[in-house]
């Protein structure tokens, strides 16, 4: 352990698996050169690349050149070209806390693909190829899991940010499994929600090839960030489904430890759970997008 958010997975790269045989090696070929060319077209955005349409579009068009698809309906929630989708609250007031599991590199683009929100993410993700450039031209939120004198800091920087007004999407699992199902959520982050008095979303992310679940997305314990793009060039079908359940907040007088909790039965386990209605808040029901 090295940081207030560290924690241990069992998950190996031996745990990434296709789930179907693999696309013919002139198609991953294909693929590379596509999803190469729109990394660069990302990257020369530079600073623009943050404004929610552009970073939609961007995250979409790399899900696209891998050939994944996002599973479910386009976000309709929201003004037409504005990028607003179903995961967070209408404008007006704090924004949403989407507690999302961790699988992949790729649940990154997924997320930003269905909306653009502030991503909070470990410092190495900053330096990682490809995704830690995108990431740090988008506003990725960075935090050190190294120090934690750090974490009182980071859980105010986090508050400040929602009662600004600005959605965040967390990973409280603190690192990558396999599958949904795996893991705990920290509780760190859901006491930013409570002092901005935000709701809280959860959302799973989901990997299948051809609907059969699969795990070749997964980027876990030594992987390499080449070693899971070969995988992911090479997989066939790869689809991606991201689940809304519904919205949570502290207004029944859950602490931390419970809001945790019944986020996490929803997001690792796909337990409902009691939802409480925000007001003007879109789709309170579980949604697929």
């Amino acid at each position: 352990m090295n940081g207030p958010w560290d924690v241990g997975s069992d998950c190996t790269p031996e745990c990434a698996r296709h789930a179907l045989p693999r696309v013919p090696a002139a198609e991953a070929v294909r693929r590379s050169a596509v999803f190469g060319h729109r990394v660069r077209r990302a990257l020369t955005d530079g600073g623009r690349m943050a404004d929610p349409v552009r970073l939609r579009a961007h995250a979409g068009a790399l899900l696209d050149a891998l050939d994944i698809r996002l599973a479910g309906p386009a976000p309709v929630d929201g003004p037409p070209g504005t990028g607003a989708g179903p995961l967070t609250a209408p404008g007006g007031g704090p924004g949403t806390l989407l507690v999302v599991n961790h699988i992949s590199w790729l649940d990154i683009p997924a997320l930003l693909a269905v909306e653009p929100v502030t991503l909070l993410a470990k410092r190495e993700v900053g330096g990682w190829p490809v995704v830690g450039g995108l990431a740090r031209r988008a506003g990725t939120f960075f935090i050190d899991r190294t120090d934690p004198r750090q974490l009182p800091a980071a859980v105010d920087e986090l508050s400040r940010l929602l009662v600004s007004g600005r959605s965040v999407a967390v990973f409280p699992q603190a690192t990558t499994w396999c599958t949904t199902g795996r893991g705990v959520f920290r509780r760190a982050t859901f006491q930013a929600a409570l002092d901005a008095g935000a709701p809280v979303r959860p959302v799973t992310l989901e990997y299948a090839q051809r609907g059969r679940p699969s795990t070749v997305a997964a980027f876990c314990g030594e992987d390499t960030f080449l070693g899971s793009l070969r995988r992911v060039l090479a997989a066939r079908a790869l689809t991606v489904r991201v689940t809304a359940h519904p919205v949570l907040t502290a207004a029944d007088g859950a602490d931390r430890r419970e809001l945790a909790a019944r986020a996490e039965r929803a997001a690792l386990y796909g337990r409902p759970v009691p939802a409480v209605p925000v007001p003007g808040a879109a789709r309170p029901a579980r949604v697929h997008v």
